[in-house]
């Protein structure tokens, strides 16, 4: 793929008005959906959404996430970079997979109440009554009782008529929103374990004199449908363009049919539906086609990835969240990929080329899957070598080498990823992404370093101690101002780096401190940076633009603190607490 697939740059800082009214409205609707679900995905909820005492709310609901859709449209339109557009997609994902739990609940609870013949019935029955009562008079109360139905009987029970209508509202909602084939896969399964089921319980019992008899009635009625089916997976497979986004609709179907195989081959197991069992092969075998053909396409498309604009503060790529998230999803379908990419090993560049030695770990040759996870992630991080190249700022690089690299660290750690790669992979990461940050810190602070003596700061008279804090305010003010818009996204990562320049500085600061005011009778120079300001104003770094909001650095000579005394910005910063 020779276009850009990968956005390098967040967003702009400014956004126009009609995108903020986009983002308004979609946050109100993420709010309202999001108590929601978390009301009836809660462990503790022994109800369901699609029931009799909450069936106002569920229809609520259903309008809740439609019109989420349309304004997430509406956000796209505006501003397809939003924080709030990741934030309600995510939110709309969990929305559906509340609705496919729904859906499945309704059809198993009401499986009795859903076979052909009954709704076959109820159908009818809903359309004479309605042609009935528009050429026959219901003023008499006995002729209108003569319509009522028969509590009595199960085919006209509100209990059906209430799931036909949930399975369609669920469905409508599924379909509207771009999730027609999760709603799809779901009622498939019920056509295996209800509908041929049963005709061949059916057929069993009926003709159960005659063998012959049951595998030809069985074949005639159900054989071409259930080869329609089944053929379904195969021809979507046949889709000339398989993007990698489709990865994961495909490997549902995948999972579907293989958990479905055996009861497949029980059902179908005459020697005359030997073609529906050939045909689920056969299925099954082209979305393993299409998921390596898929997984081929992914891996080409980093490899191709040309973006070469530095991000903004050294922060994580795009392309480096775009590569985790995939790969966080793709794992979830470890039995399936198991199969699929058994047998099925990338070629493996030298370790000399990107990664080192310790790039493929030996232990990770024993599951195909872990070599193709590892695979693809040094891959990743072999682009992102190139993409820090373009910083013009050496120490700026390394801030974005270890940002990625935590970045993935922290993917893995958190996902089933790390079941495939294991802990010693997760790390020896860690061990490089603590290199990477102290090249940052001694690139970045290194002037200001230097500036210090070593500590216990032995023999340095007060006028040397004067010296070497005038030389220290000005390394200090230069390196703070040129990172005030750098960024480290992780928190752990960022106060780690915080943690080892404060214990670097405090020390030898404070001590030059004493060394000056005590030394001069207690009246030393005006300082522009007191221990306490060190610390505020690191606090104060690495979260991108103009840090925390916590004000600006000071300017030369502004100072009227002496020693240990107060900052020398027209305000007080000590007061702060981070």
């Amino acid at each position: 793929m020779g276009k850009q697939l990968f956005r390098s740059s967040p967003p702009p800082e400014k956004q126009p008005a009609h995108q903020s009214l986009a983002e308004s409205a979609v946050q109100e609707c993420t709010s309202s959906i999001n108590t929601v679900i978390s009301k009836w995905t809660s462990s503790s909820s022994n109800e369901f959404l699609f029931s009799t005492n909450s069936r106002h709310e569920a229809e609520e609901f259903v309008e809740a996430v439609k019109h989420l859709q349309s304004t997430m449209h509406r956000l796209v339109s505006v501003n397809a970079s939003s924080d709030k557009l990741v934030y309600a997609h995510n939110l709309m994902q969990s929305a559906m997979k509340l609705l496919e739990s729904e859906f499945r609940r309704v059809l198993n609870a009401n499986r009795d109440y859903l076979d052909p013949e009954s709704v076959s019935v109820r159908s009818s029955y809903r359309s004479s009554r309605f042609s009935t009562s528009t050429t026959t008079s219901v003023s008499d109360s006995e002729d209108e009782t003569s319509y009522d139905e028969n509590p009595n009987d199960h085919r006209f029970s509100g209990q059906d008529s209430d799931a036909m209508d949930d399975l369609k509202t669920i469905a409508d909602c599924m379909i509207s929103t771009g999730y027609a084939k999760e709603c799809v896969t779901v009622y498939k399964t019920l056509a295996v374990r209800s509908l041929f089921f049963g005709e061949r319980l059916l057929a069993d019992h009926v003709f159960s004199s005659s063998v012959n008899i049951v595998e030809s009635s069985f074949t005639d009625i159900t054989q071409e449908g259930a080869l329609t089916l089944f053929a379904f997976p195969e021809n979507a497979a046949k889709i000339k363009k398989l993007s990698p986004e489709k990865m994961f609709r495909f490997l549902d179907m995948y999972e579907t049919l293989a958990s479905l195989y055996v009861e497949i081959e029980t059902i179908f197991y005459f020697d005359s539906a030997a073609a529906v069992r050939s045909q689920v092969i056969s299925s099954l075998a082209r979305l393993g086609d299409a998921a390596r053909t898929m997984m081929t396409a992914f891996e080409t498309a980093i490899q191709k990835d040309t973006s070469r604009t530095p991000v903004i503060g050294g922060g994580v790529h795009q392309l480096t969240r775009y590569v985790m998230n995939y790969l966080s999803f793709l794992v979830d379908y470890s039995e399936s990929i198991a199969v699929i990419f058994e047998n099925w090993q990338p070629t493996l560049p030298s370790s000399s080329s990107c990664g080192g030695d310790d790039a493929y770990p030996e232990e990770l040759y024993s599951s195909p899957v872990s070599v193709r996870i590892a695979w693809v992630i040094l891959l990743t991080l072999c682009k992102i070598d190139g993409k820090a190249q373009p910083y013009k700022d050496v120490a700026l690089s390394y801030l974005f080498l270890a940002n990625n690299l935590q970045y993935v660290v922290v993917k893995v750690r958190t996902s089933n990823v790390k079941l495939l790669l294991g802990e010693d992979w997760v790390v020896r990461q860690e061990g490089k992404v603590k290199q990477y940050a102290d090249k940052f810190e001694k690139l970045a602070w290194g002037k200001v370093l230097t500036s210090l003596p070593e500590y216990p700061a032995e023999e340095i008279t007060p006028e040397e101690a004067k010296e070497l804090l005038v030389r220290f305010d000005d390394e200090f003010e230069a390196s703070y101002r040129k990172q005030i818009s750098w960024v480290i996204p992780d928190p752990k990562l960022r106060d780690w780096i915080k943690v080892s320049l404060s214990h670097k500085l405090m020390l030898v600061c404070t001590e030059l401190y004493e060394i000056n005011r005590f030394g001069s009778g207690g009246d030393g120079f005006n300082v522009r940076y007191t221990s306490e300001d060190i610390g505020n104003y690191l606090s104060d770094l690495y979260f991108g633009s103009r840090g925390s909001g916590s004000g600006s650095v000071s300017t030369k000579g502004s100072g009227s603190g002496t020693g240990t005394g107060s900052s020398s910005t027209g305000k007080s910063r000590g007061g702060r607490s981070h």
